[in-house]
């Protein structure tokens, strides 16, 4: 009993890591603590005792395991990818308040792992995006990625490349200045509510792209363009009668409600001091 409480209290320790690397792989929370779940049923069925570093050990499991599920994911077709056929899939948004992330979402949240990075991991392969995840997110050697695969460690190595150059030319680098980044959403805002079409335009990149994923029962939203997402927040903002600032995946974000209701979480990619994308949750 006590060599099974020690091992609890193990996975216990690890579960926060594990979590996060749940998340970026299946971008979906609920999902995440299945395949958590999983991977310690598995590792109470199994004898570790000769397990030189449980915490890697681990970490392959639940690879393995999210792979698995992104596989039969992608073989029932139910999530198309982003921007396929003109649907859009936001991955789950992990919401906080201003004052701060509590120490558990701060790893999950870790590496700057916005919701336009989550979005491009949604656009690979489950083995570009295991490859990817495991070694350039949690420094796991290819050498251990490969058997999970079933590849060599060479192939993998090419898969994690070329996610990379795919990760890397559609998510570039944004503003990491978190008071910068709210003055700009603050500003979106204030131009959203009052109307203001060109104050609006100031604050919007020429080039920005809107997402907005409503679920199921509401089509999908793909805007590009300035003027185009300029006039949409200004239609929006007559709906949403009241707006939270909020922390979303660790940068300033917007909560919107119509009578007390959550209406819609807003998440925003910033570069050199405009928003170059904008991502709407409006799924129920």
């Amino acid at each position: 009993m006590s060599a099974n409480i020690f091992l609890a209290d193990r996975f216990e320790a690890e579960r926060p890591g594990l979590r996060a690397v749940a998340y970026r792989m299946l971008g979906s929370l609920a999902e995440a603590e299945d395949a958590v779940q999983e991977t310690w049923l598995k590792l109470s069925r199994t004898d570790v005792s000769g397990v030189k570093n449980l915490g890697a050990w681990l970490t392959t499991v639940a690879g393995r395991i999210c792979l698995d599920m992104l596989r039969s994911r992608s073989s029932r077709r139910e999530d198309p990818l982003p921007e396929q056929d003109g649907s859009v899939r936001l991955p789950d948004p992990v919401v906080t308040a201003l004052a701060g992330v509590d120490p558990e979402q701060e790893i999950l949240i870790a590496d700057s792992v916005g919701i336009a990075l989550m979005i491009v991991l949604e656009t690979l392969s489950p083995a570009e995006r295991l490859a990817f995840v495991l070694h350039d997110m949690f420094e796991v050697p290819f050498e251990h990625i490969a058997p999970i695969l079933g590849r060599t460690t060479v192939s993998t190595r090419q898969l994690a490349s070329r996610a990379r150059r795919r990760v890397q030319g559609a998510a570039p680098t944004a503003d990491t200045d978190l008071a910068r980044k709210r003055d700009v959403v603050d500003a979106f805002l204030t131009a959203s509510r009052g109307g203001d079409f060109e104050a609006l335009l100031a604050v919007l990149d020429p080039d920005v792209v809107a997402r907005s994923d409503g679920g199921t029962l509401v089509p999908s939203i793909l805007r590009r363009g300035a003027a185009d997402v300029a006039s949409q927040a200004i239609t929006f903002a007559r709906f949403a009668a009241d707006a939270h600032l909020v922390l979303v995946n660790g940068t300033p974000g917007v909560v919107s409600f119509a009578e007390d209701r959550p209406l819609s979480i807003m998440s925003f990619t910033i570069k050199d001091g405009r928003i170059t994308g904008l991502d709407i949750l409006t799924d129920p």
